[in-house]
Order: structure tokens, then C-alpha cells, then sequence
């Protein structure tokens, strides 16, 4: 199975983004695809086997559509100024038509060949000609609506031709009958409701544009951190070149006041990097040869060589757009009940339309007041506003996801962490740094301390748990080079058995001492390591306990203010830790948490998971991503805190880029507010047809309240506004 982004060209309402969807799913080789209305894009899951590109770009041309190509996430385009430009003048032709087609009805002076009682028929002339304008300014929005009737994919478009052509062609009848004499028809043409219609649906699009863009503010931001040129070094001469030209292993030159290009790793020099709108981290970071520097990054105070690693899409920066781009492209349960009910709704409104058309007709109420009110349903019921609910307050809560260093892999995140009652956390990396240091060694060898822990350090570095960095640092500091280890083996759960210089040597906790029944007569000793809340390591050679050695670490900033917050609120918060009781107290009473489990192995933390689901709990998973992935897996939503130089390898729901706990407490605000914004949204579309369609239909004309297709498009107009202005409010949580 393949993904493909495709950029969508045509798409104007949900119905259409429903209609699209519900075609493309029907064919042979699309496993699956989600059409997104705000971004404009279809993320499309195919069997390569059976489809290509092409072939999939031509399912959507039969839908009625365009396929713009793959969609280029690092290259948002700006809206065309001939646009603007073209909307100004219409906005001046529609003010000359109303004053042409009403302005004598509220005694403003009207010049004598547009007066349409000394002059019909140059009065009916002069508005056919400024109609003619906006039907060619709105051929887009008329072959569209032509072309999903046809492909039975009716939608927004649909409703609007239907009725513009209707009161267009009821008109020309009209001005027929004007031309031959008969001067009752002068009253009753609706050449400006066609072209009023046209023009408040463009506006409303215009407006949309304007404010979909305002959405993808927090990506286009990301898109502008990486520099466009950079410096190579070639036979030791600099070139700038472009961000395309770079190829991977290429060595490039950074000078202070720059933006790194690629992501990469330093092979001379060092200098302070802000790295801020990846980790979070305010102060500049030193970084040096050896290690690595992330696209984007700015050089404070030093001049370093560094080696292209990952270049153009796989860049951090290029993941974290991607991965919020496929986010968008997903949909939320909530999403799902709206697109089936758009789905299902332009139909009925054909349908009540026509009907209320044939009632007006056989009641005798007249032929222009029956189209009047046929095309007035048509316009007022456009179901724009319902297609925007979820997809743009989704859009912009994952703007604000990314604003607070929180990357969401899926928009039905957004939904569900509002329900989350119970947070279980892994210990080590995530309740606390994972920055362990040597706190304590209990040596019972006649070998050196140093040599012991040289030797230990060694097996450790064979590893990438956080105790395994805390033997390496000792190491480092006190120059120590790593021993030749053979025969390695990592047993999870338990520990790591590793030979240096044929001598094996097992470390691990308690449980490893069990496992391998060895004789244990230091349990004093382990009790006052964990009373001072040190991890402990055994450390086993020829069947016997050489050393005890205790490592401590430290509790992350906000860790207990975001527990407390979150028992605030009723959310239940666990800790999992392989330590023994006695350590993982001291941590868990430090921070007040809920409950503790201490002596879980890898693969039960995943059995608590379940059992907690079981009892109908909704369960958000934190660790690391990598060795707590199966716990991950399993609950409701998983979350990793780390760097976001990690991000394209991780497996949970969401990652945490800024390394900050607090971010967790965030996301279920965040979340609680898209899901009550969302559910506004729709109550105001329904409300507004609810409301409007009977309205349109004459109900209340005995009572003397009625409305015309030009007020009907006004209508539509703020019904979409006060939907995209309610999502908007969005931008301002933090």
C-alpha cells in the first residue's frame, strides 16, 4: 500500500469534498482516501499494483474535479492579486446594478435611458449586459455545478446554477415579452438576482480563502524557518546555492546571523544554536563536532563545517509539516456525522425546491413568484457553512497544537483527548529527565571502582537506555575509553549480560538476581539506596553480586504543577516503573501522583493498559515512543515526550516536540474547546437552514415576511462567516 497527497482544484462545499470521497473509494485499487475541504487536498492510501499517479488523477477528473498534482507542503502559495483585483470591479458593477435595477424603487435619481418606465426596453438591455458579466465571472461556479449534477455528485455549485439559470432564462422570457410591448414584464425580471447570487457567493469564497489561509498560519511559519540558499564548501572554495542543490554528505558552511539549511552534523567548529521552535528551549544551545544541528536553527556566535543528513523532505521541519498536513487530512467521529449528513443534503434541498416549485405553480400564485422562491431555496440553503464546521476548527486547533510544541498525528486526537480520564506515565524520560547520574557504588570485587565501573559503562553503552548514559558520561568525565564487549545480550525487563576479556558479567535489578537464582545477602544495602531514591543496578560475575551501584535522576520541570492540574480535573494519573517500591515512591509522593506500579517489565505495562480499558476507562499512554511502544499501541492515545529530532521514527499519537509535560494538559484544553467549538459550528449551520428554508419557502408570507434570492445569498454569506469567524476564536487558546 502507497499514500499519495494530491492537491484538489474545484472542491467549494463539503458536497463536494463528501461527493469526491465517497467516488473515489468506490474504485478498484484505492484502499482508502480523505478529502480535505480547508487544505484543498486528498490524502489517498492505493494498491500499487493496480494504480499510479496517473490513473488516480484520472478517477478524479471523472468526479468532476482536477488533480493539481502532488501537494508540495513546503511551497504554500500566495493568493493572486488579480484576484483581489477582479473582486474590486465586480463590487463596483454589483452597486451599479442594484442602483439600476432598484434604485427608482426608493426614489433615487436614475438617468432617463436606465428608467424603466420611460425606457424598458434599453432598462432591460442595460441589466442583461452587467448579468452577462458576472455569469462569465461565475462560469466556474456554473460549470461546476453542471458537471457534479452530471456525475450525480450534486453539491453547493449545483444548487446555485440550478437556481441562476433558472431566474436567467425566466428573465430573457421576460425581456422577450418586453421587447414585443408587453411592459407588465418590466417588474417582474431577476437578471440582478442571478448576478447578485453570483456575486455573494463569490464574496463569501473570497472570504473563505482569505480566512482558510489564516489557518495554515502555524505551517507556513514552519515552512519559513529553513533559510533558502546556503553555503557549500567545494576544493575548498565557497558557493551559495539553493536548498535543491544540496545533496546529502555535501559539506556546508554556517557563519554566525544564519539559518542552518539541512539537518546535519558538525565536523568542525562549534557555536550557540536557538533551536527554540523545535525543543522550546529559550537559551542558546552550544553545540560542537560530533553532534547534530536541525534545519532552521540559528547560528548566534560561531563559524562551523557541517555534513548534509537529511536534505528536502526528510528534514525535521519537513516532518513535522507532513505529519501535520496527514493529520489534516484524517477525520474526527464528530467530522464523519457531518460529511454523511452534507452528504444527503443538497439532494433535499433539489427536492423540497421543486416541490415547493410545482405547489406555488398549481396554487396559481404566479410564475415569477414560484421561481423567485424556487431559486431562493436553492441559494439559502447552500450547505457551505456545514461543510466548514469540523475541517476548519480542526485546521486551526492543529495550528495551535503546533504552537505550543504539541504534533498531532491524527485530527481524531483532537476529539478523543477530550474524553481522556486516566493518564498513565512511564518513569524514566518521561516523569523525569532520563538524566541519570552515578549517585552511589556499593563494591564487594577487589577490582578498582573505576575499573568496575569502566567495565560496567562498557556492557551499558551497548544499550540506549537512559542508566546506560549516565555509566557513559562518568566515563567521559574521568577519561575512560570503552572496553571490547562480546557476546552481548539484552534480556527485557531484566537487565544485560555482556564478556570482556571472556569474563561475563550480568547487570540488571532484583528481578535478574531472581531470575538467575543467585544468592543475594545485600538487600540492606538495595533498601537504603532506594530509600534515597536511587534505580539500582546488580552487577553479577561467576554466579555472585560484585557491586550494587545506585543511580538517581530528576523530576522534569512542571511535572508536578501538571499533575496536580490534571487531578484538578478528575483525571486519574499512574505512574509505571520497572524500580522497586521503595524508588518509585520517593518520585511518585514528590509529585503527587494518583497511584504507583512499580516492578513492571516492558510487556505488562501494555497488560495494564488493557485491563484499564476494560473497565471502560479512556487511557492516554506516556513514554518514550520507542520502548514503551506496545503500551502506546494500546491505549486510546499514545504520547511521546521528546526532541524533535526523533520525530520521524516515533510510533505514538502524539509527540511532544518542546519536551514539556505541561503540554499534556494543554492538548485536553485544547481538545475540550475544538470539540465545544465544533459542535457550535454545527448547531449555527443547522440552525441557519432549519430556520432559513422554511423562511424561504413562504411560510411567513401571510404575515407579510418573505425574502428574495438576493437576500438568501446575503444570508448564506454570513452564515458561512459567523462559522468561520466562531473557529477562528480558536487562535487566541494557549
Amino acid at each position: 500500500m502507497k499514500n499519495i497527497i494530491l492537491v484538489i482544484e474545484g472542491m467549494t462545499c463539503s458536497a463536494c469534498s463528501n461527493g469526491l470521497e465517497k467516488y473515489l473509494n468506490k474504485q478498484n485499487g484505492i484502499i482508502n482516501s480523505n478529502i480535505n475541504l480547508v487544505m484543498a487536498n486528498a490524502s489517498i492510501d492505493y494498491d500499487e499494483k493496480i494504480l499510479d499517479q496517473e490513473k488516480i488523477e484520472k478517477y478524479v477528473k471523472q468526479a468532476g474535479f482536477k488533480s493539481g498534482g502532488i501537494f508540495k507542503e513546503l511551497k504554500i502559495e500566495k493568493k493572486n492579486k488579480n484576484e483581489k483585483i477582479k473582486f474590486i470591479v465586480f463590487s463596483i458593477l454589483a452597486v451599479v446594478l442594484m442602483y439600476i435595477s432598484m434604485g427608482h424603487m426608493i426614489n433615487l435619481p436614475v438617468l432617463y435611458i436606465f428608467d424603466p418606465h420611460k425606457n424598458p426596453i434599453t432598462y432591460a438591455y442595460s441589466l442583461l449586459i452587467l448579468t452577462l458579466l458576472f455569469l462569465i465571472y461565475g462560469y466556474d461556479i456554473l460549470k461546476n455545478g453542471y458537471k457534479n449534477l452530471i456525475h450525480k455528485i450534486p453539491n453547493m455549485d449545483t444548487l446555485v446554477s440550478i437556481g441562476v439559470i433558472s431566474s436567467f432564462i425566466y428573465s430573457l422570457y421576460g425581456m422577450y415579452r418586453i421587447i414585443i410591448g408587453d411592459y407588465s414584464y418590466t417588474m417582474n425580471l431577476y437578471f440582478e438576482s442571478s448576478a447578485i447570487v453570483i456575486y455573494f457567493v463569490k464574496l463569501g469564497r473570497y472570504l473563505d480563502g482569505i480566512n482558510k489561509d489564516k489557518t495554515k498560519e502555524a505551517i507556513k511559519k514552519l515552512v519559513e524557518i529553513t533559510p533558502n540558499q546556503a553555503t557549500i564548501e567545494k576544493d575548498g572554495k565557497e558557493k551559495v546555492i539553493t536548498l535543491d542543490e544540496i545533496k546529502k554528505g555535501n559539506i556546508l558552511i554556517s557563519k554566525p546571523g544564519e539559518k542552518i539549511a539541512v539537518d546535519g552534523e558538525i565536523v568542525e567548529g562549534k557555536a550557540h544554536f536557538d533551536e527554540s521552535f523545535i525543543t522550546g528551549e529559550s537559551k542558546p544551545i552550544m553545540r560542537e563536532a560530533g553532534q547534530k544541528v536541525i534545519a532552521g536553527s540559528f547560528n548566534y556566535d560561531g563559524f562551523i563545517r557541517y555534513k548534509a543528513e537529511k536534505i528536502g523532505r526528510e528534514s525535521t521541519v519537513s516532518e513535522i509539516v507532513r505529519l501535520v498536513i496527514e493529520a489534516s487530512n484524517t477525520k474526527a467521529p464528530i467530522a464523519k456525522i457531518a460529511d454523511e449528513i452534507s452528504g444527503h443534503f443538497v439532494p433535499i434541498v433539489l427536492a423540497i425546491s421543486v416541490i415547493t416549485l410545482v405547489i406555488y405553480l398549481l396554487l396559481g400564485l404566479g410564475v415569477s413568484t414560484a421561481i423567485s422562491t424556487f431559486v431562493t431555496i436553492l441559494v439559502v440553503a447552500c450547505p457551505c457553512s456545514l461543510g466548514l464546521a469540523t475541517p476548519l476548527a480542526i485546521v486551526v486547533s492543529e495550528g495551535v497544537c503546533i504552537n505550543n510544541g504539541i504534533l498531532v498525528k491524527k485530527s481524531e486526537i483532537l476529539e478523543t483527548a477530550s474524553k481522556i480520564d486516566t493518564i498513565v506515565f512511564d518513569k524514566t524520560g518521561t516523569l523525569t529527565y532520563g538524566k541519570l547520574k552515578i549517585a552511589k557504588v556499593h563494591n564487594y570485587s577487589n577490582i578498582d571502582k573505576k575499573e568496575l565501573l569502566q567495565i560496567v559503562g562498557s556492557i551499558e553503552a551497548k544499550t540506549t537506555h537512559p542508566i546506560g548514559k549516565a555509566f557513559l558520561d562518568y566515563m567521559e568525565e574521568e577519561k575512560l575509553n570503552k572496553l571490547v564487549v562480546d557476546n552481548f545480550e539484552n534480556i527485557s525487563g531484566y537487565g544485560i549480560i555482556g564478556e570482556i576479556q571472556n569474563q561475563k558479567y550480568i547487570l540488571g535489578n532484583r528481578k535478574i538476581v531472581e531470575k538467575y537464582s543467585i544468592s543475594n545477602t545485600h538487600i540492606e544495602d538495595e533498601q537504603e539506596l532506594s530509600t534515597n531514591g536511587n534505580s539500582i543496578i546488580y552487577v553479577i560475575r561467576d554466579e555472585e553480586i560484585i557491586a550494587l551501584i545506585g543511580v538517581n535522576d530528576i523530576v522534569r520541570e512542571n511535572a508536578k504543577d501538571t499533575i496536580e492540574k490534571l487531578n484538578k480535573n478528575n483525571i486519574k494519573t499512574i505512574m509505571l516503573t520497572g524500580d522497586n517500591k521503595e524508588t518509585a515512591e520517593i518520585i511518585g509522593n514528590e509529585i503527587k501522583i494518583t497511584k504507583i506500579i512499580p516492578n513492571v517489565l516492558p510487556k505488562e505495562k501494555s497488560e495494564i493498559i488493557k485491563k484499564l480499558k476494560e473497565e471502560n476507562r479512556k487511557v492516554m499512554m506516556c513514554g518514550d515512543g520507542i520502548n514503551d511502544s506496545p503500551a502506546l499501541a494500546n491505549s486510546d492515545i499514545g504520547v511521546s515526550v521528546k526532541g524533535g529530532t526523533d520525530i520521524a521514527i516515533d510510533s505514538s499519537d502524539v509527540i511532544l516536540i518542546k519536551n514539556d509535560l505541561s503540554s499534556i494538559f494543554k492538548l485536553i484544553n485544547i481538545s475540550k474547546n475544538t470539540v465545544r467549538n465544533i459542535k457550535q459550528n454545527l448547531f449555527w449551520a443547522f440552525f441557519y437552514n432549519v430556520l432559513m428554508i422554511p423562511i424561504a419557502m413562504g411560510i411567513l408570507r401571510p404575515i407579510g415576511i418573505s425574502i428574495n434570492p438576493m437576500i438568501a445569498s446575503l444570508a448564506m454569506v454570513f452564515s458561512s462567516l459567523t462559522v468561520i469567524a466562531n473557529a477562528l476564536r480558536l487562535k487566541k487558546l494557549k
